[in-house]
């Protein structure tokens, strides 16, 4: 199930998903992306980079599996879609326990996007910990080179969290 839910998340971004419904949360972000009568919820927050977003994503009828993922604009659209690597990563929240994961590097054709998929054993308490935290920190490991560091802003994360689980589960096809 995972597998192809992850195959489905690297076609929703390849194509082009028209943007409903979307509400501002402090510095995240609510809304709905559909093709066809395909339909994933998002909850996304663009704040703390001009060219990363975070964002926390469900699909109708697997509203039970919520998948994380980081986006990177990159100079110039991707010629192929392919997995770049699998990196180790870490993962807290404030002062929480570092969670040690890993993340899989993805590029899609046509798309100026870099995406990281993270591998979490249990997303349902690192949403609870996003929803009443301030700071998400990211860690990725690059080899012989120093890590490389994000922090996403969780001001706003609950009301965006709920209402893209709210919309989810109430799409009517989970």
């Amino acid at each position: 199930m995972v597998v192809s839910l992850m195959v489905a998340t690297s076609m929703a971004n390849a194509a082009t998903f028209n943007t409903d419904d979307v509400a501002t949360h402090e510095h995240w972000q609510s809304m709905t992306l559909s093709l066809g009568s395909e339909r994933h919820y998002r909850a996304i927050e663009t704040h703390s980079y001009s060219d990363a977003t975070l964002s926390l994503n469900a699909t109708a009828g697997v509203c039970d599996l919520p998948w994380l993922e980081m986006r990177v604009t990159l100079e110039q659209q991707q010629g192929e879609s392919r997995a770049v690597n699998l990196v180790p990563a870490r993962l807290r929240i404030d002062e929480q326990p570092v969670i040690d994961t890993m993340a899989e590097f993805i590029t899609e054709r046509g798309d100026d996007g870099f995406y990281a998929h993270f591998y979490l054993s249990d997303l349902t308490a690192l949403m609870a910990d996003m929803r009443q935290g301030e700071q998400l920190f990211l860690g990725f490991d690059q080899a012989e080179r120093e890590p490389w560091y994000m922090t996403f802003s969780l001001q706003g994360a609950d009301a965006a969290i709920n209402r893209m689980l709210t919309q989810c589960e109430g799409s009517g096809t989970h």
